[in-house]
């Protein structure tokens, strides 16, 4: 899927996305719990780069229990980011943050954040190269020994496990407020539109993408979620210089 109809999406599903989704929260409020023990000995001024901010979800978290965090929000849709920008007023961080409507390659900060997030965005992008470019944008944005909690939808899509994981995870869907018509598009996408790939090919795509082999802290269904730290500069320009092999791999 082409990053502008990914765009266009999100843009109509602004304002209900909340609302839409709000059966998956004991799953996003699990991995906002750990993530915060994983960020337990940032500083008490960190500076959190979030990836594909959206409505503003775990900025409130982790703003309500940081109050020294600053944060940058980069997200593409106007709409999900005007209401990341109002539930940050609503909820008094917003003068903690920097919000940045676009993609990474146009933030002009640099490698100043001490860590970050990225929550179901890179399994928009299917080729594994441009994939791994994706994170390694993220990891020139972080300071040396910066940290990254991300999460993606995974399972091999040609085990029995995935059929078990799918079949619950299209349960749990059918009792929020989704069309049938609209599950079989996402039965669809998953299948086409979406990179779900096995978790040892993202946590290689991570890797390839300038940080220290990831270690997968969470797994809720089809989510799963890696903990990364970016590699040393000497170590990043080796993978970079590997990278295009990630194409290759099936």
């Amino acid at each position: 899927m082409h990053q502008d109809e990914v765009k266009a999406i999100f843009d109509q599903q602004a304002a209900s996305y909340d609302a839409q989704w709000a059966r998956t929260a004991p799953i996003k409020e699990c991995l906002y719990f750990l993530v915060g023990s994983l960020f337990a000995e940032l500083p008490t001024d960190a500076r959190i780069l979030c990836v594909g901010a959206g409505t503003g979800a775990e900025l409130a978290y982790f703003a309500q229990r940081n109050p020294g965090w600053r944060f940058t929000a980069v997200e593409p849709s106007a709409a999900m980011l005007e209401v990341c920008r109002q539930r940050a007023e609503t909820e008094g961080f917003a003068s903690r943050c920097h919000f940045h409507e676009g993609y990474l390659d146009s933030l002009s900060t640099g490698g100043a954040h001490d860590a970050a997030t990225c929550f179901l965005v890179s399994q928009f992008i299917l080729d594994r190269q441009a994939r791994s470019e994706f994170f390694r944008g993220m990891a020139r944005k972080l300071k040396p020994g910066g940290i990254l909690a991300s999460s993606d939808l995974a399972s091999d899509l040609a085990s029995r496990e995935y059929e078990v994981l799918l079949r619950a995870w299209m349960n749990m869907m059918a009792h929020s407020d989704i069309s049938p018509e609209a599950m079989d598009r996402m039965r669809k996408a998953y299948s086409d539109d979406v990179g779900v790939l096995p978790p040892v090919h993202i946590a290689s795509i991570i890797a390839a993408g300038g940080f220290e082999p990831p270690v997968q802290f969470f797994q809720a269904g089809l989510i799963h979620a890696w903990l990364s730290r970016r590699a040393a500069c000497n170590r990043l320009g080796r993978i970079q210089e590997a990278a295009p092999a990630l194409s290759n791999q099936g």
